[in-house]
């Protein structure tokens, strides 16, 4: 049935063990592929904050040592999730899974459907913090977004409620 796996693995999340061994267990039982991927969404990272207001009129407040700073935070991340990423790669291939890796930058919502599409994914795994009520409208909810929007069946894998 399943033959084409995409998983999402948020690498800075809990929910990224779950969901790989979720994907594990079902590419075993359909001989399926799996692409994990994860999505750096720059809206968690921020954005350098281009000008500030004063009495006296607008500034800015890009200089070269905020460049770096955010160049340098930009690039710990990434290489921080790749590894986290390329662990969760070998952990499948050792299972004697066929399995690709990307790491994107965007919205992880829109970036997961689209990559379903372009992939030609029979299903996505996705895991889900629990977050509920403000904590959910403020931050959003990539899980929900997938859901909605997939271009193929989704699976859901829930992790431990938030306390609201």
């Amino acid at each position: 049935m399943f033959k084409h796996i995409l998983v999402a693995i948020d690498c800075e999340s809990t929910m990224a063990s779950p969901v790989l061994a979720e994907a594990q267990s079902l590419a075993i039982a359909y001989q399926a592929d799996l692409h994990l991927v994860h999505v750096i969404s720059p809206v968690s990272l921020g954005y350098l904050d281009p000008t500030y207001l004063t009495l006296d009129g607008a500034f800015s407040t890009i200089n070269p040592q905020n460049y770096e700073a955010q160049v340098a935070t930009w690039e710990e991340v990434k290489q921080r999730t790749q590894d986290r990423l390329n662990t969760c790669l070998n952990e499948a291939r050792q299972q004697g899974i066929a399995t690709t890796a990307t790491q994107l930058v965007g919205d992880p919502g829109k970036a997961l459907c689209a990559l379903a599409q372009d992939w030609s994914a029979d299903l996505i795994v996705i895991g889900r913090r629990g977050m509920q009520g403000l904590g959910e409208i403020i931050l959003g909810s990539v899980s929900n977004y997938v859901l909605h929007r997939a271009p193929c069946a989704v699976l859901v894998v829930q992790g431990a409620h938030a306390k609201p």
